[in-house]
Protein backbone atom coordinates (compact mmCIF):
# COMPACT_ATOMS: atom_id res chain seq x y z
CA UNK A 1 0.00 0.00 0.00
CA UNK A 2 1.15 3.59 -0.55
CA UNK A 3 2.75 5.03 2.54
CA UNK A 4 1.29 8.05 4.34
CA UNK A 5 3.59 10.97 4.96
CA UNK A 6 3.30 14.09 7.09
CA UNK A 7 6.14 15.86 5.29
CA UNK A 8 5.37 19.10 3.43
CA UNK A 9 4.44 18.73 -0.24
CA UNK A 10 7.21 19.15 -2.80
CA UNK A 11 7.34 22.45 -4.72
CA UNK A 12 5.31 22.84 -7.90
CA UNK A 13 7.07 21.88 -11.11
CA UNK A 14 8.85 24.60 -13.07
CA UNK A 15 10.27 24.42 -16.58
CA UNK A 16 13.72 25.81 -15.84
CA UNK A 17 15.69 22.57 -15.51
CA UNK A 18 17.38 21.70 -18.85
CA UNK A 19 16.80 18.10 -19.78
CA UNK A 20 13.59 17.83 -17.77
CA UNK A 21 10.25 16.99 -19.36
CA UNK A 22 8.70 20.39 -18.50
CA UNK A 23 11.69 22.20 -20.03
CA UNK A 24 11.38 20.18 -23.25
CA UNK A 25 7.70 21.12 -23.54
CA UNK A 26 8.44 24.83 -23.25
CA UNK A 27 11.61 24.85 -25.33
CA UNK A 28 10.70 22.32 -28.05
CA UNK A 29 7.02 21.41 -28.12
CA UNK A 30 5.63 24.94 -28.00
CA UNK A 31 7.72 26.17 -30.96
CA UNK A 32 6.64 23.08 -32.91
CA UNK A 33 3.00 23.83 -32.10
CA UNK A 34 3.37 27.38 -33.37
CA UNK A 35 4.71 25.98 -36.64
CA UNK A 36 1.86 23.46 -36.82
CA UNK A 37 -0.68 26.25 -36.40
CA UNK A 38 1.04 28.37 -39.07
CA UNK A 39 0.76 25.47 -41.50
CA UNK A 40 -2.86 24.57 -40.66
CA UNK A 41 -4.54 27.65 -42.16
CA UNK A 42 -3.65 30.38 -44.66
CA UNK A 43 -3.34 33.02 -41.97
CA UNK A 44 -2.56 36.54 -43.14
CA UNK A 45 0.47 38.74 -42.43
CA UNK A 46 -1.01 40.04 -39.17
CA UNK A 47 -1.39 36.57 -37.72
CA UNK A 48 2.05 35.52 -38.98
CA UNK A 49 3.68 38.51 -37.31
CA UNK A 50 1.86 37.74 -34.07
CA UNK A 51 2.92 34.08 -34.21
CA UNK A 52 6.54 35.11 -34.82
CA UNK A 53 6.34 37.44 -31.84
CA UNK A 54 4.89 34.70 -29.64
CA UNK A 55 7.66 32.31 -30.68
CA UNK A 56 10.32 34.81 -29.69
CA UNK A 57 8.51 35.72 -26.50
CA UNK A 58 7.80 32.24 -25.16
CA UNK A 59 11.33 30.97 -25.80
CA UNK A 60 13.49 33.98 -24.98
CA UNK A 61 11.24 36.69 -23.58
CA UNK A 62 9.17 37.32 -20.48
CA UNK A 63 5.50 36.89 -19.70
CA UNK A 64 3.34 39.82 -20.80
CA UNK A 65 -0.26 40.55 -19.79
CA UNK A 66 -3.18 40.18 -22.16
CA UNK A 67 -4.43 43.26 -24.03
CA UNK A 68 -6.52 45.62 -21.95
CA UNK A 69 -9.64 44.78 -23.97
CA UNK A 70 -9.26 40.99 -23.73
CA UNK A 71 -12.61 39.50 -22.70
CA UNK A 72 -10.99 37.29 -20.06
CA UNK A 73 -8.33 39.65 -18.77
CA UNK A 74 -9.98 39.75 -15.34
CA UNK A 75 -9.89 35.94 -15.14
CA UNK A 76 -6.19 35.85 -15.96
CA UNK A 77 -5.44 38.66 -13.54
CA UNK A 78 -7.07 36.59 -10.81
CA UNK A 79 -5.18 33.53 -12.01
CA UNK A 80 -1.78 35.19 -11.65
CA UNK A 81 -0.83 37.23 -14.72
CA UNK A 82 0.14 40.26 -12.66
CA UNK A 83 2.19 38.05 -10.37
CA UNK A 84 4.17 36.44 -13.20
CA UNK A 85 4.41 39.32 -15.67
CA UNK A 86 8.03 40.19 -16.42
CA UNK A 87 9.33 36.74 -15.49
CA UNK A 88 10.70 34.10 -17.85
CA UNK A 89 8.23 31.48 -19.04
CA UNK A 90 10.64 28.90 -17.62
CA UNK A 91 10.68 30.35 -14.10
CA UNK A 92 6.96 30.17 -13.27
CA UNK A 93 4.87 27.07 -12.53
CA UNK A 94 4.90 24.78 -15.55
CA UNK A 95 1.13 24.26 -15.45
CA UNK A 96 0.67 28.02 -15.55
CA UNK A 97 3.10 28.71 -18.39
CA UNK A 98 1.66 25.88 -20.51
CA UNK A 99 -1.88 27.15 -20.10
CA UNK A 100 -0.94 30.76 -20.76
CA UNK A 101 0.91 29.73 -23.92
CA UNK A 102 -2.32 28.38 -25.43
CA UNK A 103 -4.24 31.48 -24.42
CA UNK A 104 -1.62 33.69 -26.11
CA UNK A 105 -1.62 31.43 -29.16
CA UNK A 106 -5.34 32.06 -29.63
CA UNK A 107 -4.68 35.77 -29.21
CA UNK A 108 -2.08 35.62 -31.98
CA UNK A 109 -4.40 34.01 -34.53
CA UNK A 110 -7.35 36.28 -33.72
CA UNK A 111 -9.57 33.62 -32.21
CA UNK A 112 -11.29 36.10 -29.88
CA UNK A 113 -11.06 39.18 -32.10
CA UNK A 114 -13.89 40.27 -34.44
CA UNK A 115 -12.83 39.34 -37.95
CA UNK A 116 -12.56 36.38 -40.32
CA UNK A 117 -10.55 34.21 -37.90
CA UNK A 118 -12.81 34.72 -34.91
CA UNK A 119 -13.91 31.36 -33.51
CA UNK A 120 -11.78 29.31 -35.92
CA UNK A 121 -10.14 26.48 -33.96
CA UNK A 122 -6.46 26.44 -35.03
CA UNK A 123 -6.26 22.75 -34.13
CA UNK A 124 -9.44 21.66 -35.94
CA UNK A 125 -7.75 20.13 -39.04
CA UNK A 126 -5.91 17.52 -36.98
CA UNK A 127 -9.00 16.79 -34.89
CA UNK A 128 -11.27 16.16 -37.88
CA UNK A 129 -8.60 14.17 -39.74
CA UNK A 130 -8.43 11.79 -36.81
CA UNK A 131 -12.20 11.34 -36.70
CA UNK A 132 -12.33 10.75 -40.45
CA UNK A 133 -9.46 8.23 -40.47
CA UNK A 134 -10.27 4.67 -41.63
CA UNK A 135 -8.99 3.39 -38.29
CA UNK A 136 -12.01 5.03 -36.67
CA UNK A 137 -14.34 2.89 -38.80
CA UNK A 138 -12.48 -0.24 -37.71
CA UNK A 139 -12.69 0.72 -34.05
CA UNK A 140 -16.40 1.50 -34.20
CA UNK A 141 -17.21 -1.73 -36.03
CA UNK A 142 -15.74 -3.66 -33.08
CA UNK A 143 -18.71 -2.47 -31.01
CA UNK A 144 -20.99 -4.87 -32.86
CA UNK A 145 -19.25 -7.94 -31.40
CA UNK A 146 -19.25 -6.41 -27.94
CA UNK A 147 -23.05 -6.24 -27.82
CA UNK A 148 -23.31 -10.02 -27.28
CA UNK A 149 -20.82 -10.16 -24.44
CA UNK A 150 -21.82 -10.39 -20.74
CA UNK A 151 -22.54 -7.13 -18.98
CA UNK A 152 -19.39 -7.19 -16.88
CA UNK A 153 -17.26 -7.63 -20.00
CA UNK A 154 -19.02 -4.72 -21.66
CA UNK A 155 -18.41 -2.60 -18.56
CA UNK A 156 -14.72 -3.42 -18.54
CA UNK A 157 -14.28 -2.98 -22.27
CA UNK A 158 -15.89 0.44 -22.43
CA UNK A 159 -14.11 1.65 -19.29
CA UNK A 160 -10.76 0.58 -20.74
CA UNK A 161 -11.67 2.07 -24.09
CA UNK A 162 -12.12 5.41 -22.36
CA UNK A 163 -8.92 4.91 -20.36
CA UNK A 164 -6.66 4.17 -23.31
CA UNK A 165 -8.42 6.35 -25.87
CA UNK A 166 -7.28 5.76 -29.43
CA UNK A 167 -4.58 3.40 -28.19
CA UNK A 168 -7.24 0.92 -27.12
CA UNK A 169 -8.61 0.29 -30.60
CA UNK A 170 -12.18 -0.35 -29.64
CA UNK A 171 -11.59 -4.06 -30.21
CA UNK A 172 -10.55 -3.91 -26.55
CA UNK A 173 -7.60 -6.28 -26.91
CA UNK A 174 -6.03 -5.28 -23.61
CA UNK A 175 -3.41 -7.92 -23.01
CA UNK A 176 -0.13 -7.47 -21.15
CA UNK A 177 1.46 -6.86 -24.55
CA UNK A 178 -0.59 -3.69 -24.99
CA UNK A 179 1.56 -0.83 -26.19
CA UNK A 180 5.25 -1.16 -25.50
CA UNK A 181 5.01 -2.07 -21.84
CA UNK A 182 7.58 -4.49 -20.50
CA UNK A 183 6.35 -8.00 -19.73
CA UNK A 184 7.63 -7.44 -16.19
CA UNK A 185 5.40 -4.41 -15.66
CA UNK A 186 1.64 -4.46 -16.24
CA UNK A 187 0.05 -1.76 -18.43
CA UNK A 188 -2.14 -0.74 -15.47
CA UNK A 189 0.03 0.53 -12.63
CA UNK A 190 -3.03 1.08 -10.40
CA UNK A 191 -6.51 -0.35 -10.84
CA UNK A 192 -9.40 0.74 -8.62
CA UNK A 193 -12.03 -0.21 -11.18
CA UNK A 194 -14.00 -2.37 -8.74
CA UNK A 195 -14.41 0.62 -6.45
CA UNK A 196 -15.46 2.74 -9.42
CA UNK A 197 -18.19 0.29 -10.40
CA UNK A 198 -19.39 0.06 -6.79
CA UNK A 199 -20.13 3.81 -6.92
CA UNK A 200 -22.30 3.33 -10.03
CA UNK A 201 -24.62 0.42 -9.27
CA UNK A 202 -27.36 -0.39 -11.82
CA UNK A 203 -30.02 1.49 -9.90
CA UNK A 204 -30.47 4.30 -12.40
CA UNK A 205 -30.10 7.10 -9.88
CA UNK A 206 -26.46 8.25 -10.09
CA UNK A 207 -25.13 11.48 -11.55
CA UNK A 208 -21.75 11.28 -13.31
CA UNK A 209 -19.57 14.29 -14.03
CA UNK A 210 -17.02 13.38 -16.68
CA UNK A 211 -14.28 15.98 -17.17
CA UNK A 212 -13.06 15.27 -20.68
CA UNK A 213 -9.56 15.45 -22.07
CA UNK A 214 -8.86 15.07 -25.79
CA UNK A 215 -11.15 15.35 -28.81
CA UNK A 216 -11.30 13.06 -31.83
CA UNK A 217 -10.73 9.36 -31.35
CA UNK A 218 -10.15 9.84 -27.62
CA UNK A 219 -13.45 11.63 -27.06
CA UNK A 220 -15.46 8.96 -28.90
CA UNK A 221 -14.76 6.26 -26.25
CA UNK A 222 -15.74 8.74 -23.51
CA UNK A 223 -19.08 9.27 -25.22
CA UNK A 224 -19.51 5.52 -25.69
CA UNK A 225 -18.90 4.99 -21.98
CA UNK A 226 -21.57 7.57 -21.11
CA UNK A 227 -24.02 5.96 -23.53
CA UNK A 228 -23.34 2.53 -22.01
CA UNK A 229 -23.82 3.80 -18.45
CA UNK A 230 -27.13 5.41 -19.40
CA UNK A 231 -28.33 2.31 -21.25
CA UNK A 232 -27.39 0.00 -18.39
CA UNK A 233 -29.08 2.30 -15.83
CA UNK A 234 -25.82 2.80 -13.98
CA UNK A 235 -26.44 6.54 -14.18
CA UNK A 236 -29.55 8.68 -14.56
CA UNK A 237 -27.67 11.75 -15.71
CA UNK A 238 -24.25 12.73 -17.05
CA UNK A 239 -22.56 16.12 -17.17
CA UNK A 240 -19.72 16.29 -19.69
CA UNK A 241 -17.22 19.05 -18.96
CA UNK A 242 -15.26 20.32 -21.96
CA UNK A 243 -13.06 23.34 -22.64
CA UNK A 244 -14.67 26.70 -23.44
CA UNK A 245 -12.08 27.31 -26.18
CA UNK A 246 -9.34 25.36 -28.01
CA UNK A 247 -6.66 24.32 -25.56
CA UNK A 248 -3.59 22.07 -25.36
CA UNK A 249 -3.81 21.24 -29.10
CA UNK A 250 -6.36 18.45 -28.83
CA UNK A 251 -8.55 19.17 -25.80
CA UNK A 252 -12.27 18.76 -26.46
CA UNK A 253 -14.65 21.68 -26.96
CA UNK A 254 -18.42 21.62 -27.50
CA UNK A 255 -17.83 21.65 -31.27
CA UNK A 256 -15.67 18.55 -30.90
CA UNK A 257 -18.45 16.82 -28.98
CA UNK A 258 -20.89 17.53 -31.81
CA UNK A 259 -18.37 16.30 -34.41
CA UNK A 260 -17.88 13.06 -32.49
CA UNK A 261 -21.63 12.63 -32.04
CA UNK A 262 -22.24 13.08 -35.77
CA UNK A 263 -19.49 10.55 -36.45
CA UNK A 264 -21.23 8.01 -34.24
CA UNK A 265 -24.73 8.57 -35.61
CA UNK A 266 -23.46 8.28 -39.18
CA UNK A 267 -21.73 4.96 -38.49
CA UNK A 268 -23.42 1.59 -39.03
CA UNK A 269 -24.43 -0.92 -36.38
CA UNK A 270 -23.97 -0.52 -32.65
CA UNK A 271 -22.04 2.73 -32.98
CA UNK A 272 -25.08 4.45 -34.44
CA UNK A 273 -27.25 3.04 -31.65
CA UNK A 274 -24.92 4.57 -29.07
CA UNK A 275 -24.94 7.82 -31.04
CA UNK A 276 -28.73 7.98 -31.02
CA UNK A 277 -28.76 7.27 -27.29
CA UNK A 278 -26.48 10.26 -26.73
CA UNK A 279 -28.46 12.48 -29.12
CA UNK A 280 -31.67 11.66 -27.24
CA UNK A 281 -29.98 12.19 -23.88
CA UNK A 282 -28.82 15.64 -24.92
CA UNK A 283 -32.31 16.64 -26.03
CA UNK A 284 -34.06 15.42 -22.88
CA UNK A 285 -31.45 16.62 -20.37
CA UNK A 286 -29.97 13.32 -19.25
CA UNK A 287 -26.69 14.49 -20.80
CA UNK A 288 -25.49 18.06 -20.39
CA UNK A 289 -22.36 19.63 -21.85
CA UNK A 290 -20.61 22.24 -19.68
CA UNK A 291 -17.73 24.56 -20.47
CA UNK A 292 -16.80 26.24 -17.21
CA UNK A 293 -14.12 28.97 -17.47
CA UNK A 294 -12.05 27.16 -14.83
CA UNK A 295 -11.59 24.29 -17.28
CA UNK A 296 -8.90 26.42 -18.94
CA UNK A 297 -7.49 27.86 -15.73
CA UNK A 298 -3.74 27.42 -15.11
CA UNK A 299 -4.48 26.19 -11.60
CA UNK A 300 -5.02 22.92 -9.74
CA UNK A 301 -8.54 21.80 -8.88
CA UNK A 302 -7.81 22.54 -5.23
CA UNK A 303 -8.39 26.18 -6.23
CA UNK A 304 -11.67 25.62 -8.07
CA UNK A 305 -14.35 28.31 -7.60
CA UNK A 306 -17.35 27.79 -5.38
CA UNK A 307 -19.94 27.19 -8.11
CA UNK A 308 -17.87 24.40 -9.66
CA UNK A 309 -17.16 22.93 -6.23
CA UNK A 310 -20.90 22.84 -5.49
CA UNK A 311 -21.65 21.14 -8.79
CA UNK A 312 -19.03 18.43 -8.30
CA UNK A 313 -20.08 17.95 -4.68
CA UNK A 314 -23.57 17.03 -5.89
CA UNK A 315 -22.31 14.34 -8.27
CA UNK A 316 -22.28 10.67 -7.37
CA UNK A 317 -18.86 10.46 -9.01
CA UNK A 318 -16.57 12.86 -10.86
CA UNK A 319 -14.43 11.12 -13.44
CA UNK A 320 -11.39 13.03 -14.71
CA UNK A 321 -9.85 11.96 -17.97
CA UNK A 322 -6.28 12.33 -19.12
CA UNK A 323 -2.89 13.54 -18.08
CA UNK A 324 -3.51 17.27 -17.69
CA UNK A 325 -6.59 16.74 -15.54
CA UNK A 326 -4.57 14.35 -13.37
CA UNK A 327 -1.87 16.99 -12.87
CA UNK A 328 -4.53 19.50 -11.88
CA UNK A 329 -6.23 16.97 -9.59
CA UNK A 330 -3.22 15.92 -7.51
CA UNK A 331 -1.22 19.15 -7.85
CA UNK A 332 1.55 19.52 -10.44
CA UNK A 333 4.33 18.46 -8.08
CA UNK A 334 7.09 15.80 -8.11
CA UNK A 335 5.36 13.65 -5.50
CA UNK A 336 7.03 10.45 -4.39
CA UNK A 337 5.07 7.86 -6.41
CA UNK A 338 3.92 6.10 -3.24
CA UNK A 339 2.19 9.25 -1.93
CA UNK A 340 -1.42 8.13 -1.27
CA UNK A 341 -3.85 9.26 -3.95
CA UNK A 342 -6.51 9.69 -1.25
CA UNK A 343 -4.32 12.15 0.64
CA UNK A 344 -3.61 14.47 -2.28
CA UNK A 345 -7.27 14.45 -3.37
CA UNK A 346 -8.78 14.80 0.12
CA UNK A 347 -9.87 18.36 -0.72
CA UNK A 348 -12.10 17.23 -3.61
CA UNK A 349 -15.77 17.85 -2.78
CA UNK A 350 -17.04 14.35 -3.61
CA UNK A 351 -16.01 10.90 -4.82
CA UNK A 352 -13.45 11.25 -7.60
CA UNK A 353 -11.81 8.93 -10.11
CA UNK A 354 -8.90 9.43 -12.49
CA UNK A 355 -8.55 7.61 -15.81
CA UNK A 356 -5.16 8.44 -17.23
CA UNK A 357 -2.43 7.20 -19.52
CA UNK A 358 0.94 8.34 -18.17
CA UNK A 359 2.43 11.12 -20.31
CA UNK A 360 4.07 13.35 -17.68
CA UNK A 361 6.17 12.90 -14.56
CA UNK A 362 3.48 13.45 -11.93
CA UNK A 363 2.24 10.27 -10.27
CA UNK A 364 0.76 9.22 -6.92
CA UNK A 365 -0.85 6.17 -5.38
CA UNK A 366 1.59 3.43 -6.40
CA UNK A 367 2.64 0.66 -4.06
CA UNK A 368 6.36 0.24 -3.47
CA UNK A 369 6.59 -3.05 -5.36
CA UNK A 370 5.01 -1.61 -8.51
CA UNK A 371 7.25 1.44 -8.45
CA UNK A 372 10.37 -0.69 -7.99
CA UNK A 373 9.40 -2.97 -10.88
CA UNK A 374 8.75 -0.02 -13.19
CA UNK A 375 12.06 1.65 -12.36
CA UNK A 376 14.00 -1.60 -12.71
CA UNK A 377 12.48 -2.36 -16.11
CA UNK A 378 12.30 1.09 -17.67
CA UNK A 379 14.17 3.66 -15.60
CA UNK A 380 11.98 6.77 -15.54
CA UNK A 381 10.58 6.37 -19.06
CA UNK A 382 7.41 4.72 -17.73
CA UNK A 383 6.26 8.08 -16.41
CA UNK A 384 5.97 9.78 -19.81
CA UNK A 385 5.86 7.10 -22.53
CA UNK A 386 2.08 6.64 -22.63
CA UNK A 387 2.50 2.85 -22.39
CA UNK A 388 1.15 2.65 -18.84
CA UNK A 389 -2.14 3.81 -17.36
CA UNK A 390 -4.05 3.99 -14.11
CA UNK A 391 -7.55 3.90 -12.68
CA UNK A 392 -7.56 5.55 -9.27
CA UNK A 393 -10.58 6.28 -7.10
CA UNK A 394 -11.09 8.19 -3.86
CA UNK A 395 -14.49 7.62 -2.30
Amino acid sequence: MPERSDTPPPPVLLGNEPGSFPHSVLAERHPAIIQQVRDSFPYGPEQHRALDALLANCTKGVIEPLPNDAHDRAHWTAWGTDTYAGRSWFDVPWLWSESYFYRQLLEAVGYFTPGPWQGIDPFRPSKTAELDAPETDEELSALDALADRPADEQDRALLHGSLWGNRADLGFRLSAAHGEASSDTPPLVADDSETLWSLLPPSGSATLCLIADNAGRELVPDLLLIAHLLTQDRIARAVLHVKPYPYYVSDATHTDVLDALRRLTAAPGAAATHGRTLWSALTDGRLTVRAHPFSCAPLPYAQMPGDLRDELAAATLTLLKGDLNYRRLVGDRPWPPTTPFADVTAYFPGPVAALRTLKSDVITGLDTRTEAALVAAEGQRWRTSGTHALIQVRT
